[in-house]
């Protein structure tokens, strides 16, 4: 049976590891209980977060075990990584509400029966730690000169650094510590941003229980220019449905650049690797087909089969110029706001196609704006009932994004 980290290595996963032949040995040798970290900073997770928990279905698919660790604890501090400003803070209420949301969502991609995967939350024992106890038994292990190296840190002294943020680190550091001791975790995943993080785990690990601890990092999504990728003009491009709709999650990764096919679909699916090498390597008209393969395989994944087929043939019938599909992104709006007609940049808002009205007119100005085939050039430009054709129209936005509004 193939090693799992040759499979990562393969992949284009792994960027830095701790102790990299003794983490291969590991791997191939036992079944081994690892944990990955999600600090609940919003009600759903974002692509960011997808290519973790693809790492932990290749591991558990692997015979690995997977700990799942919401940060009920952490999420109360927030993590300073790659941050110029101090988090905004979040109640105790919102915590718990998005630990759950990204409890379901996990639930989702990792088996999580008979104790194949466990889900975890450092607010079951961070929430109750004593001060003084902790700062004798933990902080002492911890040296100030070596955290302000880290780059996390680093990053931050000039626009300033909080106390409670400083203390990020030790507690993701005890977070560590408190899953070997519970569920014998030996090794700790994440970003390469949490690197500093990661090492100062597995060291605490063992100057306290004298005992190995490993740490490995996997690369950031990220373009071929080195670009965070996920980033939408709505906003994240999230996994829950209901703020990412799967035919815009599909049509992102339609529409990722040439050069990013490749490793997209390395990292986020798991087709194998001569598939994805013969796929990467079409030029010109006939790279388009390894894209919709790659949104398809994506949006599959997210969610679900049904999905993915709808939203490809939705793509089909808007690109290929057929019939209007009922899975493009719709708005029903009623009927009796048409009838003195309704302002461009009012409908615009409506749909959430523009954040705001002066790029409703940078739009309009460009020539980005079409409806049902007809380019908008008016600024105020009014839409009647009697523009609707059978209760629809279709609003175009640029070269890609397709709108339905609908009469109701």
């Amino acid at each position: 049976m193939t090693n799992v980290f040759d499979v990562l290595k393969e992949r284009g996963f792994i960027q830095q590891t701790t102790h990299e032949d003794e983490i291969r040995e590991l791997l191939g040798k036992e079944s081994v209980s690892f944990y990955i970290g999600f600090d609940p900073t919003a009600d759903s997770l974002h692509v960011g977060h997808f290519l973790q928990v693809i790492t932990m279905m290749h591991m558990q698919r692997a015979g690995h075990r997977p700990i799942v660790l919401v940060g009920g604890g952490t999420g109360m501090v927030g993590d300073p990584t790659g941050k110029t400003d101090m988090r905004k803070m979040m109640t105790p209420e919102t915590i718990a509400s998005n630990c759950k949301c990204f409890k379901k969502q996990l639930s989702r991609f990792l088996d999580f029966s008979d104790g194949k995967a466990i889900m975890a939350n450092n607010a079951d024992w961070l929430m109750n730690l004593e001060y003084i106890p902790f700062l004798r038994e933990i902080g002492r292990h911890f040296s100030v000169n070596r955290m302000l190296t880290a780059e996390c840190f680093k990053s931050r002294m000039e626009q300033g650094l909080s106390f409670l943020e400083f203390n990020y680190m030790i507690m993701q550091s005890y977070d560590f510590l408190e899953l070997h001791r519970k569920y014998n975790c030996k090794l700790q995943l994440g970003g390469d941003d949490q690197w500093s993080n990661i090492i100062n785990g597995a060291d605490l690990i063992r100057r306290v229980d004298g005992e190995s601890a490993y740490g490995m990092t996997f690369t950031l999504l990220t373009t071929s220019e080195g670009k965070k990728m996920g980033k939408t003009e709505s906003g994240a491009l999230w996994l829950d449905p209901e703020k990412t709709s799967p035919y815009e999650f599909y049509q992102y990764w339609r529409n990722v650049a040439d050069a990013d096919v490749e490793r997209c679909l390395s990292l986020l699916t798991f087709l194998p690797m001569d598939e994805v090498r013969r796929f990467g390597a079409l030029k010109d008209a006939e790279i388009n087909q390894a894209k919709e393969i790659l949104a398809y395989e994506v949006t599959k994944l997210v969610h679900g089969q049904e999905e993915a087929q709808k939203s490809q043939e939705a793509a089909k019938a808007l690109f290929g110029k057929g019939p209007a599909s009922e899975n493009v992104p719709s708005t029903e709006i009623s009927r009796t706001e048409f009838i003195e007609g309704m302002d461009i940049m009012d409908l615009l808002t409506k749909t959430n196609l523009i954040p705001s009205r002066s790029e409703g007119r940078r739009l309009i100005q460009q020539g980005g704006l079409s409806i049902d085939g007809e380019k908008i050039t008016d600024l105020k430009h009014k839409i009647q009932e009697a523009d609707f054709k059978e209760g629809t129209l279709m609003i175009k936005k640029g070269k890609k994004i397709y709108h339905q509004v609908k009469l109701v």
